[in-house]
Parts: C-alpha cells; structure tokens; sequence
C-alpha cells in the first residue's frame, strides 16, 4: 500500500512538473527580468566610466590651456582666486560637468629645477588636504607646476572598488610642468 501511495506521488509531481515545464504564460518577462537587470546596470557603469574619463580629459585640457596664461606671463599679477577663475572659464566651456565653485581646487608652484619638481597628491588621512594649496607663478624663466584637483563623485555602487580612490570619490588631478617664457 505504502508504494502505491508513493507511486502515486511521484507521477503526480511528474505530471505537475511537466505541466509547469510546458507553460509559457509570462516566460517573456521573466526573461527580460532576468537578462535586463545586469545589462542595465553595465549600462550604467559604461556610461559613468565614460563621464570620469570625459571629465579627467577636461581638466587635463585646462590644465594646460591655463598654464599657457601663466607661461605666457599674461597670468602675472593673478591671485589663486584669479587663476581659478580662468580654470573655472576653460572647465565652463559646453556643458558643466563640474562644480567648479566648490570642488576644483588649484595649486601653482614654482621650483629652482626640473629634477626637483614634485607631482605628489597632498592626501591626508584618506582625504584630499586642500588647507595648504600654494600659488606662486613666479616669473620669466622659472619652472612651475600647475595642478589641479577635483573629486568627481562615483554613482554606480559596482564600480566604487574598482573607480573610486578616495573615499567613495574618483581624486581627478591634471598636471601641467612647465618652464616660464621671458615675457616683459
């Protein structure tokens, strides 16, 4: 009697299985659920690495066209506040990516050497230390570096391992070294 009623059993959930199997109702959209889901959030990911590049090309592009102010001596008797507001003109220029006003941050340094040049990031404790930037643009015939530094933040969670490098921000620093020319 026993194996009869598990005999039983076991076709009807063969016979249920099968049915199941053989049913298509909403098959479509489990589908697209299952495949848009991660396609939707490489998607994502594709766009927003894109952006970090596009924005790390921005800066890099006024870097160097705001050196050549300094370079030139057309820079001369700029404050930092000046100078960033000739950054800020370059970065504006399309569309505005960038909060310019409270997130780009300028350094301008002048050294005796090239060999003597430092390019390292002032990062203190895991965050960017912007209480000490300097602004010397020197004069004709000095050697400057001219950074500049933004926290781009990082949207997509997927990528905060892999893009993000300072806290959950992507630290964009241009860097522009350069000799003065003997401007009057």
């Amino acid at each position: 009697m026993l194996n009869v009623l598990c005999g039983r059993i076991a076709q009807r959930a063969r016979y249920v299985i099968r049915r199941f199997a053989r049913r298509q109702d909403g098959s479509a959209a489990v589908e697209f659920a299952l495949v848009a889901t991660p396609f939707l959030a490489l998607l994502f990911a594709i766009v927003e690495t894109a952006l970090v590049f596009f924005a790390g090309q921005s800066l890099e592009a006024a870097a160097a066209e705001s050196g050549r102010q300094i370079m030139t001596g057309q820079a001369v008797g700029f404050s930092q506040g000046d100078f960033k507001n000739k950054v800020c003109s370059y970065l504006a220029s399309g569309v505005s990516l960038f909060d310019c006003a409270n997130k780009v941050y300028v350094s301008v340094k002048t050294y005796s050497s090239f060999s003597a040049v430092n390019t390292s990031v002032p990062i203190a404790n895991g965050k960017l230390d912007t209480s000490n930037l300097p602004y010397d643009a020197g004069g004709p015939g000095d050697i400057v570096v001219v950074h500049l530094y933004y926290q781009w933040p990082i949207y997509v969670s997927l990528l905060n391992a892999s893009l993000a490098n300072l806290g959950g921000d992507r630290l964009l620093v241009a860097t522009s070294v350069f000799r003065n020319e003997p401007y009057q």
